[in-house]
């Protein structure tokens, strides 16, 4: 397929190797105004934002990429194969697990665990374990010990499923050490397995199942600087 794709609009070479992603395209938008030099939008498909520009002298592109492990999976197979994109880092909320994580507070998912059917398509002989890069994870908690922020290291749950059927379900992922619930990376990750590129996400604590806790929307929208700082860093 060549460029621009039916969900990206973007020519070949508008798009940097290095793309910082959110699920939120207005968090995109803030993420480009906040963060990057000159940056040049060249993403309005279905209102998915995307720019590109400068941090630090890199040259990055932040895009969005909507709901859900189906949106996710369409934007960053694109970004991949069609864009030549050889590094993601998705920046999302995510809703605590873990009784010591509280608002605000970042998640470093080294794995994905998840209760969808997308690993289905490559038809393993077995249970794939998606994962994320190890050099980026490395880099992700080094930059966090740096800026004296609160974080943890290791399992998100990838849910296909925002208003479950049951209120307890959590906590079956819970007994094994799952630190947070989002939406998306077991689909990231399988897409940079697949390609042989690099990914990692890296969530803000929104909310708290085990506390009842949770952020405004204007607060996820805006106030994540210290995810988005250690990705734009580490990219």
């Amino acid at each position: 397929m060549a460029t621009p794709t039916p969900h990206i609009g973007a020519k070949a070479g508008e798009i940097a190797e290095k793309v910082i992603m959110a699920g939120d395209p207005l968090r995109a938008k803030f993420m480009a105004e906040t963060f990057l030099e000159n940056p040049v939008q060249y993403n309005n498909v279905r209102g998915m934002l995307g720019f590109t520009g400068t941090y630090k002298g890199k040259r990055v592109s932040v895009q969005g990429h909507g709901m859900g492990i189906p949106s996710i999976g369409i934007y960053t197979y694109e970004l991949f194969n069609f864009y030549g994109v050889k590094s993601i880092i998705r920046t999302g909320s995510a809703g605590a697990y873990h009784p010591d994580l509280e608002l605000g507070d970042v998640v470093i998912g080294m794995g994905s665990c998840t209760d969808s059917n997308y690993g289905a398509q490559f038809h393993l002989p077995g249970t794939f374990a998606p994962i994320a890069d190890f050099d980026l994870v490395r880099a992700a908690a080094q930059k966090a010990e740096t800026m004296s922020i609160r974080y943890k290291v290791g399992n998100l749950l990838a849910s296909d499923v925002f208003y479950g059927d049951s209120s307890e379900e959590w906590k079956a992922w819970q007994k094994m050490g799952v630190l947070a619930v989002e939406m998306e990376a077991t689909a990231l990750y399988m897409n940079a397995a697949r390609s042989g590129n690099k990914a990692l996400c890296i969530c803000t604590i929104s909310d708290s199942l085990v506390h009842g806790t949770a952020c405004s929307a204007e607060q996820r929208q805006t106030s994540f600087t210290n995810m988005m700082e250690i990705a734009f860093d580490i990219i």
